[in-house]
């Protein structure tokens, strides 16, 4: 009976020391996905999307001050245009919050594939709230454009239509 029980406690501590073998790797394994990689730290999309954001804010100011010194936009529409720059900085800078998790150790288990295609994602999104800004400011572009050729076409009219003082 007592070679039994040796034979019994032996197994065990053998499938526990087994198992607890494995729980280690699995453990060094997930602790692994917490650590980014220099592959990932280096991935070139990282700088199209500081680029990008870049890009949105500077045209954002340069659209602007265009049109606040044309005079052709009155204050309500350049508040509504403030509004939706201000939603798509929110927007973007919700993705680079989103990039710095991806890109700090210890923050989010991921894989190297899944940091890669996370990446991915924010850059197409940081591209394409760029493209709707651009589309954006260029109807507004417009509109100021359409104005400023209306009033020189009303000045034009008023000076051919003007009697002379004699």
């Amino acid at each position: 009976m007592k070679k039994g029980y040796q034979i019994l406690t032996n197994g065990y501590n053998t499938v526990r020391s087994l198992a607890q073998g494995s729980f280690n790797l699995h453990q060094v394994f997930l602790n692994g996905l917490l650590t980014v990689s220099p592959t990932v730290k280096n991935y070139v999309r990282i700088a199209d999307i500081i680029s990008t954001q870049a890009a949105i804010v500077s045209e954002y100011k340069q659209a602007v001050t265009q049109y606040k010194s044309s005079g052709m936009l009155n204050p309500s529409e350049l508040n509504y245009i403030a509004g939706v720059y201000g939603n798509l900085f929110d927007h973007s800078m919700d993705n680079l919050d989103v990039l710095v998790s991806i890109l700090t150790d210890g923050q989010l288990r991921m894989s190297d594939a899944e940091r890669l295609s996370s990446i991915d994602a924010i850059d197409a999104d940081m591209h394409s709230q760029l493209t709707f800004q651009r589309s954006f400011l260029g109807r507004a572009g417009v509109l100021v454009a359409q104005r400023q050729q209306a009033t020189q076409e009303s000045q034009h009219l008023q000076s051919l239509y003007s009697t002379p003082n004699d």
